[in-house]
């Protein structure tokens, strides 16, 4: 969603950096602005809305050396903490001597502004940002440079994020951190230029350095220099964008789907923070999905989406106590469905043009049935003819095999859930704050999932060359076995079928042989002793097992051929939240294997991104 222009040592840099943001705004984003120094004096404009509008303003005004300054930042903003306004667009600029253009979220700014040595200072914002100015101030005013005041704000503040700054009294620098939210250099010849992806500077250079987690950077006209978490200077490999058109865009990495996985932490922001209010209240209108009293809720769906829809069943049910029925949006329309005792229809479609998924909402629409989509792309038919619609906010994704779309659709689910429990009063106060706090901790969790990637290569050899893989899971984690079960098969073209783990005794365990993979997804919720019990079942007949699950089950079951610990999370809610974070494993080992097995990832055979035929 929000967006990251900086440029230093090039004539002209607030008409290059506007340019950026330009290429920046399928992002999405409610204001915009950009800042730059000239004289050693601070200059800023913004405007809330479109880009078109911060241009307009920029000239119907005169500002002072626009035109001469080589320094300057800019920003595309889709508001998080802070309402839309002036005051809250980017660049935050504090003292009129540092400003800041950041994406992600900070998560610990509530408790920066209480530290002591911060008292004197007054927030004139009511965004997270603004603790990164405000600190880079104060260690510049007790005599430290402008790197070593940005480096020493890096070790006080906590979260997913990205940022550039800049100082009036040091003009001739920019510094730029990225943890977990990515940051591209780009390399010209006299002059450095930063963006949040290679996309919004390629118009500029044609070789980039793109920064790693934890890398912190001060960038001159002629020098960077870049350090990694550990504070030691490193070298990132220089990319030289202009080879291939299709590299550039996956942003170094070998395909769109490894790009789209490892994106996750931080489009789950970008998810989250366009459905939760300032006060932790969702942003959901119940009354426009439609809900009833004594009504149950139908949700329709195809593929990848059909699979987050029978997650939300489970925790609908559970969390809300609202009956769901859950249809394949293919079938729907054919077999004359009845809508007694449904009010409304929920529709999941990433593309928003699934022909299936849209047949679907217009039959429901015959029935008199409120209908809400649940959609990536803005705009698009789906969009247009549901009565009401949630946006899942990722970006364009262009894998075939769906990654990204399915971790936000899950968190939009969820936040729909838990508006309805608390709106029902079936959770407390309480509760209902614990699951807002584990909702916001997700990105992280998801970071952590991730690191867990060279430990699925490994696996992901030993398993590469079998022709049919069996999955399982158990309660939140049965949606996800068919879930991991698509994604091999998609794009490995290894045969894949899931199951629950209490169904494998009535027929699926005649498949079992020597050396099947039988991948089971696994989590303490009381029931875990139950499918250990379905794997020894497996193990007794010859299978090669293999078990993501958390540290306990995974204790439990020491018979296992190999085991995939996913990160500690809160253990009451670790069962209703296992969907999403088990989703980062399922997708990087149907990754890998295909890798391994050289087939076409981002377009598997047959198969396209919008399904638009029956």
């Amino acid at each position: 969603m929000c967006g990251i222009v900086a440029i230093i040592g090039k004539e002209n840099a607030c008409r290059h950096v506007l340019d950026g943001l330009k290429k920046l705004e399928y992002r999405g984003y409610d204001s915009a602005g950009l800042a730059y120094i000239y004289d050693k004096k601070m200059f800023n404009i913004k405007s809330v809305g479109k880009l078109n509008k911060l241009i307009n303003a920029i000239e119907e005004s005169k500002f002072s050396k626009l035109e001469s300054s080589k320094v300057a930042i800019g920003h595309t903003r889709w508001a998080t903490h802070g309402k839309v306004n002036i005051k809250n667009a980017h660049p935050i600029i504090y003292d009129k001597k540092v400003a800041v253009v950041h994406n992600g979220i900070i998560e610990n700014y509530e408790k920066i502004k209480e530290k002591s040595f911060l008292k004197s200072y007054d927030f004139e914002t009511t965004t997270d940002t603004e603790v990164i100015p405000v600190l880079i101030d104060n260690f510049v005013k007790k005599g430290k440079s402008f790197f070593e005041s940005a480096k020493s704000t890096l070790k006080i503040i906590d979260g997913a994020y990205a940022f550039a700054a800049i100082h009036q009294d040091f003009p001739n620098e920019i510094f730029v951190s990225r943890n977990t939210s990515p940051l591209v250099i780009g390399i010209g010849s006299d002059f450095k230029v930063v963006g949040s992806d290679s996309h919004s500077i390629t118009q500029l250079v044609n070789q980039v350095i793109y920064l790693e987690d934890g890398d912190y950077a001060i960038i001159r006209n002629k020098e960077i220099e870049i350090f990694d978490k550990k504070d030691e200077k490193t070298h990132r490999k220089i990319v030289n964008v202009n080879t291939d058109i299709g590299f550039v865009s996956k942003d170094g990495f070998r395909h769109f789907m490894e790009k789209e996985i490892f994106e996750q932490p931080n489009v789950l922001i970008n998810t989250i923070s366009s459905l939760l209010q300032e006060n932790d209240k969702i942003d959901i209108n119940t009354q426009k999905i439609g809900i009833k009293k004594n009504n149950a809720i139908l949700i329709s769906a195809a593929g990848t989406s059909f699979y987050a829809a029978i997650v939300a069943k489970y925790w609908i049910e559970k969390i809300a106590n609202i009956a769901v029925s859950v249809e394949l949006a293919s079938e729907y329309r054919y077999r004359n469905p009845s809508n007694v005792g449904f009010s409304s229809m929920i529709v999941i479609s990433q593309s928003g043009e699934s022909i299936d998924t849209l047949m679907a909402m217009r039959e429901a629409k015959k029935l008199n049935l409120k209908t809400t989509a649940i959609v990536n792309v803005e705009g698009s038919t789906i969009d247009r003819e549901a009565d009401y619609s949630l946006y899942t906010r990722v970006g364009p994704e262009i894998g075939v095999a769906s990654t990204k779309s399915f971790t936000s659709q899950l968190t939009v689910l969820f936040l729909i859930a838990i508006k309805l429990a608390n709106e029902n009063k079936t959770i407390n106060h309480k509760e209902y704050q614990s699951f807002i706090k584990l909702t916001k901790s997700l990105p992280n969790s998801l970071s952590k999932c991730l690191k867990m990637n060279d430990e699925i290569i490994d696996i992901a050899q030993k398993i590469k060359n079998t022709s049919n893989t069996i999955f399982l899971g158990r309660g939140y984690l049965y949606p996800l076995a068919l879930e991991g079960a698509l994604k091999l098969k998609e794009i490995s073209y290894i045969h894949a079928e899931g199951f629950a783990a209490g169904e494998m005794k009535h027929g699926p365990i005649a498949l079992i042989e020597e050396n099947l993979p039988v991948i089971m997804f696994l989590i303490s919720d009381g029931l875990e002793d139950k499918s250990i019990s379905n794997l020894q079942e497996a193990v007794s007949r010859g299978a090669r097992t293999i078990l993501i699950g958390d540290r306990k089950s995974i204790k439990k079951a020491k018979f296992v051929n190999y085991s995939i610990e996913i990160p500690e999370f809160e253990k009451k809610f670790a069962s209703t939240f296992s969907p999403i974070l088990m989703a980062i494993p399922a997708q990087l080992l149907a990754y890998h294997v295909a890798r391994e097995r050289g087939t076409d990832v981002d377009q598997p055979r047959n198969l396209a991104k919008s399904v638009t035929v029956e």
